[in-house]
């Protein structure tokens, strides 16, 4: 016979053991070159930059 538990788990106690599973939304900062919304920490994908240096080669997008 397999592990089975010996009493019911309260709503309290199952919450409590939940606690640190929340999600919490992505740090966003502001590109410095282009303004555009990223996340804090990553390479804009935009404009391709990461602290000031030039990272990723982007094709010219025609607006």
């Amino acid at each position: 016979m397999g592990a089975v538990p010996k009493r019911k788990v309260s709503r309290h106690r199952r919450g409590n053991r939940r606690q640190h599973l929340a999600l919490t939304p992505p740090v966003m900062a502001t590109c410095p070159r282009c303004g555009q919304k990223m996340r804090a920490h990553y390479v804009c994908k935009n404009c391709g930059t990461y602290k000031g240096r030039q990272v990723l080669k982007l094709a010219p997008t025609e607006e």
